[in-house]
């Protein structure tokens, strides 16, 4: 059966249409550098133990390192019970619960995880759920657009490469781009130059908090400057910090976007993860294409629900204003399985042990020669960044060699204008142990 339906006359026919000759032309921004002439040679089928055994192969290939990286992905310890629950059958299988009537326990799991997104960002509603973090800070970008009418976006200079990069994208099909702040020699938004670029046609300001190096930034006043130029402030939080800090609902945050990784979903090669999304309520029922359910409390407990319309909805009244047709359902399943495991003391134990590991390590760190502690007058939780003599990327191997993943080089974000050095994160599973470890790793 061929998984290909359109014969080659079918292909000349829609590109005559669409204007274009052949398939190369109507991929044309594609650079050519990047583009292979003719398939790939293909090594023959295997039988269905080769295959297990050619893959078991490349497994064991793979080292399993202390982890001491984050900018985003951090190294929690997810319970066995999540995994267990995740795979039943009524959960491993769902989409999208077009029919409550079978879809009872999905429905709950997304009301639950919105009560817990809402709670942990101090947000009226919640959506369940976005791609990542990233994914998020750009739909808040387009929702701040949409409904201040405003073309321009602002974005810290500590916000993390990979959320500007992805807004950048979405943006650049909307005919806007996104704009940076620079932060100061504190590691902080500098609010003079905040001041300056703030104007009646920007829509939103995104900060990160605590921000890509790790300092816990000051979100109210940065907030009210916002507040007062009639632009949306966007806030993209680190939620086991939240356990911690006050949240960003309390300090002014319109919409909070976070990436829930953390929660639930272990580190995979860079996914699956799950994104995080809340606003203030009057600013959702603005919003064109959206559709927003019944608030009420249960319990004593923020219900609050944000539900989008389904993809198929929004094209037919031709309002679309998102490309997530559907939900990380599965991701926020297990977030939401993870975090009623803990519970509100337990999440807040773990931020408090990766906080103590981290305060640890950059003492340790203070008497190293030949490093430097990037901003050391600046608070942060879990993670703080160092400036460091040697090439951050030696280091990097000489940890590979001891077992030690010695967290991320800054030298891989040039945007940033960050000098050499590296980004070090810390959780509940490191020992003090495991961190001497990396002490030594860093000292050589």
């Amino acid at each position: 059966m061929s998984f290909v339906p359109h014969s080659d006359a079918d292909r000349r026919d829609m590109l005559a249409k669409i204007g274009v000759s052949n398939i190369r032309e109507l991929y044309s921004d594609i650079p050519d550098s990047l583009v292979r002439d003719g398939l790939p040679e293909m090594p023959d089928a295997l039988s269905e133990w080769e295959t297990v055994k050619a893959i078991q192969e490349l497994a064991d290939r793979n080292h399993s390192l202390i982890c001491f990286a984050g900018a985003g992905q951090y190294d929690h310890f997810v319970p066995a019970a999540v995994d267990h629950l995740i795979r039943r059958s009524e959960f491993y299988t769902a989409y999208t619960p077009y029919q409550p009537e079978v879809s009872q326990g999905t429905l709950q799991v997304i009301y639950e995880f919105q009560t817990m997104v809402c709670e942990l960002t101090g947000m009226d509603v919640a959506n369940a759920s976005m791609y990542d973090g990233p994914s998020s800070a750009a739909e808040a970008a387009v929702m701040a657009r949409a409904v201040t009418r405003r073309d321009r976006v602002l974005a810290a200079g500590s916000l993390h490469p990979h959320y500007r990069k992805v807004t950048e994208t979405y943006l650049h099909g909307q005919g806007s781009e996104l704009q940076t702040v620079p932060i100061d020699d504190r590691g902080l938004v500098d609010r003079d130059a905040l001041a300056s670029a703030l104007g009646d046609d920007v829509a939103c300001v995104i900060v990160q908090y605590p921000n890509f190096f790790g300092v816990i930034e000051e979100l109210e006043p940065l907030a009210e400057m916002v507040a007062n130029a009639g632009a949306l402030f966007v806030v993209a939080a680190d939620p086991v910090t939240l356990s911690l800090l006050r949240p960003p609902g309390e300090c002014g945050a319109d919409i909070v976007v976070a990436e829930g990784q953390p929660f639930g979903n272990p580190l995979s090669f860079g996914g699956p993860v799950v994104g995080l999304f809340a606003a203030k309520q009057k600013y959702v029922r603005k919003m064109p294409g959206r559709i927003v359910g019944a608030t009420e409390d249960v319990e004593g407990r923020r219900g609050y629900v944000l539900t989008l319309q389904t993809r198929e909805q929004q094209i037919r009244r031709d309002k679309a204003t998102s490309n997530i047709c559907t939900n990380q359902g599965l991701n926020a399943l297990a977030a939401t399985i993870h975090l009623s495991l803990l519970g509100r003391a337990g999440l807040r134990k773990v931020a408090e042990v990766s906080t103590r590991n981290a305060h640890y390590a950059r003492s340790r760190l203070e008497a190293i020669e030949g490093v430097e502690l990037l901003y050391p007058d600046s608070p942060f939780v879990r993670e703080f960044a160092i400036r460091t003599e040697e090439n951050s990327r030696a280091i990097l191997e000489r940890g590979f060699s001891a077992g030690v993943l010695a967290g991320v080089s800054l030298s891989r974000f040039p945007s940033l204008g960050a000098p050499d050095g590296l980004l070090l994160a810390f959780t509940e599973k490191r020992s003090r142990e495991e961190i001497d470890r990396l002490i030594d790793v860093i000292a050589g």
